[in-house]
């Protein structure tokens, strides 16, 4: 919590502008009723039109006063909400990014939108009624019952008795519907993570025809989300009827004595409305506080939501002793006795791994789902760091690199082929910001994706849809290698990123690598491929069981034996090629 109040330092102007225009508006509401009183006592009662026309002047003074004060404490409310609103989606956002994977894990992506949408939204709009109408309520009231004593004391006693029973139940109701709207906003979660799987996956869906059944589970999320919603709703919406009607039964006691007063010439009808005036904008401003109370409850379960984000240790950082300069002159690569295992499990997922890649080679990493081969890949640009053992470019700790320094001179291709939503030029210069059009038609042009581009409607200005859903497999995957390549890394991964490509396309590719002055990591399923390589790895359960090239491999492993007959005998895979 104070993390997020701590974002409302630069804007401490402005909300002391905004409670100080809000007092204005709250003298200009508590001095009605008084002078409402002196126009029927002293002008309607006495039938004299000067005073009528003198306390009606004031009030409409006075009014356009309020009106000023409230439409100018509005721009300084709006002014403060935004900004702060701005400045905590920005810092969570970037917190974020720089989470570390095992710090992703922690939270769901459909939570983390949610958090950063609907959450900042609400905690927003707290703010904004807090500078608005959040603090008048409570002081209309204190206002009100103190005015109320100045007209009649013994009238005034009436309406104070209620309204400790009253603060009390607002109480009780901001602690239970503080728990009951962080269950509002998980349910919220879970709808959200729905929508983002099937909206991310309708091709499948459509493809498998589970409508149906995308549409039951969305309907329970959803249902869910309703229930929980209409649960805290009602809890709050009861505390409204129940102030209304000890509020009313306090002003029906009002009217009760006061007739009295009024008939044996005690008190002035002037003060008798002054009475029922503040006790209507008492009861008034008891029942906005109950929608207060929910906004508020609202905004303190999403900024604990927030908290949780911004508080997180980001587990992946640079040590003091690093270096932001530290250049890859040429890429060699050593692992010694590497053992990894993901945060909060027990289960080593890479065991005692050392090889050596020299500088300029082509290594093939080859193994069976689950072996650890995108494992091995993601901990040299540091994207998970090893628990046992050190990896070393050039000879030094990648961990003397500073990750911004290490990653922007790596070229990675991930499995998965991941565009984004602009040009097809912009997502070249994604892997290179300040790249020329020449780099990128040479990336392009070794990444065999050159002609199919010119043959694009608009050629390298053709807009990709989300996650390049207007492109094929195979042009997704040469356009992600062009967006590596474009960088000229010292070492490039290509996490099986030439699966969609036919052998013609891949040979090509492979050979217009050569001329890049790069390390490269390739892991494959083709033997083909693998033959190709300068050193095969062959990965098992996490064990690094054989090392070597191809004709070394082919005589010394089983494993790799296995793995070239079922492709190259009959009925294996290479068999029809």
């Amino acid at each position: 919590m104070q993390k997020v109040v701590s974002y409302l330092k630069p804007y401490r102007w402005a909300m002391g502008i905004a409670w100080m225009l809000m007092l204005v508006e709250l003298v200009v509401e508590l001095w009605h009723p008084m002078f409402m009183a002196n126009i029927i006592d002293e002008g309607i009662l006495k039938q004299d039109l000067n005073a009528v026309m003198k306390w009606g002047g004031i009030m409409v003074g006075m009014s356009l006063l309020g009106f000023i004060a409230g439409i100018t404490n509005s721009f300084f409310s709006a002014h403060a909400s935004q900004g702060f609103g701005f400045d905590v989606r920005s810092s969570v956002f970037k917190k974020v990014q720089s989470f570390s994977f095992n710090n992703l894990a922690q939270f769901q992506t459909s939570s983390l939108i949610t958090r950063l949408t609907n959450d900042i939204t609400q905690i927003q709009n707290t703010l904004f009624m807090s500078l608005r109408v959040a603090l008048r309520n409570p002081l209309l009231i204190i206002g009100g019952v103190t005015m109320a004593f100045f007209v009649n004391a013994k009238l005034a006693l009436i309406l104070v008795i209620p309204i400790p029973i009253l603060v009390f139940a607002l109480i009780w109701m901001m602690r239970k519907t503080g728990k009951l709207f962080r269950l509002v906003q998980d349910k919220l979660d879970k709808v959200n993570n729905v929508m983002q799987e099937n909206l991310t996956s309708i091709r499948l869906i459509k493809a498998f025809i589970r409508r149906n059944f995308e549409e039951k589970r969305f309907g329970t999320a959803n249902e869910d989300l309703r229930n929980q919603t209409a649960k805290t709703l009602r809890l709050v919406e009861l505390l409204g009827p129940l102030l209304l009607f000890i509020m009313n039964l306090a002003i029906l006691f009002i009217l009760w004595f006061a007739a009295t007063d009024v008939h044996q010439s005690r008190m002035n009808v002037g003060e008798v409305v002054a009475m029922v005036n503040y006790g209507f904008r008492i009861t008034m401003a008891l029942s906005m506080l109950s929608w207060i109370i929910m906004a508020f409850s609202r905004g303190f379960a999403s900024s604990a939501r927030i908290t949780e984000v911004l508080a997180t240790s980001v587990d992946l950082e640079d040590d003091e002793s690093t270096s932001s300069d530290r250049k890859i002159q040429n890429g060699k690569v050593e692992f010694h006795n590497v053992y990894f295992k993901y945060p909060g499990t027990d289960q080593h997922v890479l065991q005692n791994i050392s090889f050596t890649a020299n500088a300029g080679e082509t290594i093939a990493v080859m193994g069976a789902t689950g072996a650890g081969k995108s494992v091995l890949f993601q901990l040299i640009p540091r994207l998970y760091d090893v628990n046992e053992g050190q990896i070393k470019i050039d000879g030094q700790d990648i961990k003397k690199m500073t990750l911004h320094s290490l990653r922007k001179q790596i070229g990675f291709v991930p499995q998965e082929s991941i565009l984004f939503t602009g040009s097809v030029e912009s997502n070249i210069a994604w892997g290179k910001e300040e790249a020329s059009h020449e780099e990128m038609m040479t990336s392009t042009k070794d990444a065999q994706i050159h002609e199919t581009i010119q043959r694009l409607p608009k050629g390298y200005e053709t807009k990709v849809g989300q996650k390049g859903v207007n492109l094929s497999g195979g042009q997704k995957q040469r356009l992600s290698i062009a967006r590596a390549l474009v960088r000229t890394p010292k070492l490039l991964f290509l996490d099986d990123s030439t699966s969609a490509l036919d052998m013609k396309t891949e040979t090509k590719l492979l050979s217009a690598l050569e001329k890049y002055d790069s390390t490269i990591f390739i892991i494959t399923q083709k033997i083909t491929t693998a033959m190709k390589t300068d050193q095969i790895l062959l990965l098992d359960e996490g064990k690094l069981v054989a090392c070597g090239n191809h004709e070394t491999l082919i005589r010394t492993s089983p494993l790799y034996q296995k793995i070239y007959h079922s492709q190259f005998t009959k009925g294996g895979i290479a068999d029809g090629q």
